[in-house]
């Protein structure tokens, strides 16, 4: 059972950094684009779900939750890394650069902002947290498709209850 939990336990800061800017969008009043609303070849190159203020509150729900984590882990699952300031920034912010990364390309193939774009929708936070907190910590190939697997399949239940409790606009 352990190897099931701990590798999920380690990629709690992705998932907090995932869910957080529908969270902090909704705090601030004027929400300012990443992308500056700036265009690439006639399309803009995020689009308009993707805010700096987003991206910065994600980074930072992250860091704390890493930081929270390795503060109140139990001392042997602290093998996975030792410090969780670090591992909580590199997630969030590998997860939102792999999730802008991959709004980029949804925009190319002219998918509007808040469209479904499965399987990637659900992957590419999780690839972006993994490779940018593999500078520190690499969990391995088979924990790594392990949690892109598990993680995909735990997005779509997320936010299918985020759709039916009125928090999210799609079910994906």
């Amino acid at each position: 059972m352990e190897e099931i939990i701990k590798p999920l336990y380690f990629l709690f800061p992705a998932y907090f950094a995932n869910m957080a800017p529908v969270f902090v969008s909704k705090v601030f009043k004027k929400n300012w684009p990443l992308d500056f609303g700036k265009k690439y070849k006639n399309l803009r190159i995020l689009g308009s779900h993707k805010t700096i203020q987003g991206f910065v509150g994600g980074v930072f729900i992250s860091t704390l939750a890493g930081w929270l984590q390795y503060a109140y882990s139990p001392q042997n699952w602290l093998l996975y890394f030792d410090s969780g300031l670090l591992i909580g920034f590199l997630q969030g912010f590998g997860a939102l650069t792999g999730d802008a990364v991959k709004s980029f390309f949804k925009r190319r193939i002219n998918i509007k902002p808040g469209q479904p774009w499965i399987p990637y929708d659900q992957i590419d936070y999780v690839i972006g947290a993994l490779l940018f907190s593999s500078f520190v910590y690499f969990v391995g190939w088979w924990q790594f498709m392990f949690l892109i697997i598990v993680s995909a399949l735990l997005h779509i239940a997320v936010n299918h209850i985020g759709y039916w409790l009125g928090i999210r606009d799609v079910k994906w």
